[in-house]
């Protein structure tokens, strides 16, 4: 079906069992190109990046805790696809395997809104397959038989065809079934299945937190219940659960969870370059930018452009809005033809050279202190300097300034302000978490300032990894010290601290400093509390 002037279409994508690469090249490309995506709990911030214009919409159907009710979501479909747009529904797995997409696809048929489903992979094959099990085995098992885990009835009792179904041959998989183990495995003995068929529970499969258990149907729910096996998982039973075919190629961070803070730019390179060496990182944390263009000091500041010898930049996101600005007030690079222009790191000086500006210094290092240090030198006597920046900009920079006798007008362009993804799993991702990272003194106050008791706690039981010392210190300041502090103040630098802290679990490691071998040690600090994200 086309879309039309006034319909729009509605594609039910199966995003898979968890990793986000698992979704097909079909689905990543109906992401890319829809103008709202309708998400749930289980969906990967990778794959929501997919989608970079898209209104992203929760509707948080997860386990005992369903945000939104089935026929509310698919009355959001109907209605979103009357506005006219061309929507997404992303779903777990595949959305036909008890993903209640039959249900949205017949709310969309009532109403004509033309739909597609995309079929996903099923976590019923890849997450036994990445446990090591697979589902059907040559002399083994030549089928496989799939049941959803919400077995019983209202009266707690098994479906009346389950006998049947347990004396089926092949593999038995369970899915969304942790709760109802009991009768599950009960159910399975009771209808002839041997005490010593072998059996599997899979918690988080595809995913670094996964774990499992592997026994029979006589110890398994012993083994899943000392382990603390938790939703979602997937049971398995069958000769094939005995087999261990798990991959032997492993990357170095793999199975690593890492809890990532920042603006969007550098959580988006950092979790990249911790997926490229196996780990799984998730922006918990989202630093956004509330804009002061409109403010009285910035106007001011805009209408006396001619006065100032320099610019100072101490942030990429000051570069983009100084240059909104320009436009705003009536201005174009003309005005600045006078103006020498200072960046705090080589991403600073990557963006204004976007906007056709070459920058007059950059200090070696990249940190406020050197920045601050370096103009006392360039700066001829009686030039002013325009310091646009956010209202956390680290203040070593106004007292080394205010020292040399330097005239400036520090003025507030923005601020960063804290958004949290499904805040309420916070604490829960922080428990499954290893690390924890701040790349800005503003990132470390904005994530802070939203925290309750039992998230602070959970901090204690997680690493945590700055980008540098001018964080760390915001760190301590909110009474926490950093674990892991980079010393080179980059997302390679990021990356390699996470990897040599791994790699070097017997030593101790409160507060050292992890440096980044064969690379020199200037690059990206940002200012303590300024938005931070330079690189």
């Amino acid at each position: 079906m086309n879309k039309t002037d006034k319909t729009g279409a509605v594609y039910l994508v199966g995003a898979g069992p968890g990793d986000p690469e698992l979704i097909t090249v079909k689905g990543m490309i109906r992401l890319n190109g829809c103008d709202t995506v309708v998400y749930d709990s289980l969906s990967s911030d990778r794959l929501l990046e997919l989608a970079p214009r898209a209104e992203k919409i929760f509707v948080g159907k997860r386990a005992g805790c369903h945000s939104m009710k089935q026929e509310e979501i698919n009355e959001l479909l109907v209605k979103l696809g009357r506005e006219g747009r061309t929507v997404v529904r992303l779903k777990g797995g595949d959305p036909f395997v008890f993903g209640r997409g039959g249900e949205e696809v017949q709310a969309l048929q009532k109403a004509g809104i033309p739909y597609e489903v995309i079929s996903g992979v099923t976590s019923a094959v890849a997450v036994p397959a990445s446990a090591g099990i697979p589902v059907t085995h040559r002399a083994v098992s030549r089928s496989f038989h799939v049941m959803t885990g919400h077995t019983l009835s209202e009266e707690g009792t098994l479906p009346p065809d389950f006998p049947e179904f347990a004396r089926l041959s092949g593999t038995l998989v369970f899915l969304m079934g942790l709760g109802n183990l009991h009768p599950i495995v009960s159910g399975l003995m009771e209808a002839g299945k041997p005490a010593d068929t072998p059996a599997a529970v899979i918690e988080n499969g595809t995913l670094p937190q996964e774990r499992f258990v592997k026994g029979t149907l006589k110890t398994i729910e012993a083994l899943a219940e000392k382990a603390g096996i938790g939703t979602p998982a997937i049971i398995v039973v069958g000769e094939t659960a005995r087999l261990d075919m798990q991959a032997t190629v492993k990357q170095p961070l793999a199975g690593v969870s890492v809890c990532v803070t920042g603006t969007p730019g550098f959580t988006k390179k950092l979790i990249s370059s911790l997926h490229g060496l196996g780990a799984d990182g998730e922006c918990v944390c989202r630093l956004g930018v509330k804009s002061y263009l409109d403010s009285v000091a910035v106007a001011d500041a805009y209408g006396k452009l001619k006065e100032y010898g320099w610019l100072v930049f101490t942030s990429a996101n000051a570069v983009r809005l100084f240059f909104e600005g320009l436009g705003k007030y009536g201005l174009d690079c003309r005005s600045l033809g006078h103006v020498k222009i200072a960046a705090v790191g080589r991403g600073t000086a990557r963006e204004l050279r976007q906007y056709g500006f070459l920058t007059d210094y950059v200090p070696e290092r990249y940190q406020v202190e050197d920045l601050a240090k370096g103009l006392i030198s360039a700066v001829k006597p009686g030039e002013r300097l325009l310091i646009p920046r956010s209202s956390g900009g680290s203040r070593i920079l106004n007292k080394t300034l205010d020292e040399a006798g330097i005239p400036y007008d520090d003025v507030v362009l923005y601020d960063v302000e804290g958004q949290w993804r499904e805040k309420e799993r916070l604490e829960e991702r922080l428990k499954q978490s290893r690390y924890l990272t701040f790349a800005s003194g503003s990132g470390v106050e904005a994530f802070f300032d939203g925290l309750t008791e039992g998230e602070r706690k959970a901090l204690d039981g997680i690493r945590v990894v700055c980008i540098g010392d001018v964080t760390a210190r915001a760190l301590e300041a909110r009474g926490r010290k950093a674990d892991v502090i980079a010393e080179v103040f980059s997302v390679p630098g990021m990356t390699a601290a996470i990897l040599k802290d791994l790699m070097n679990p017997e030593e101790e490691k409160n507060g050292q400093i992890i440096s980044f071998p064969g690379k020199r040690k200037n690059s990206e600090e940002k200012e303590g509390k300024d938005d931070g994200n330079d690189s």
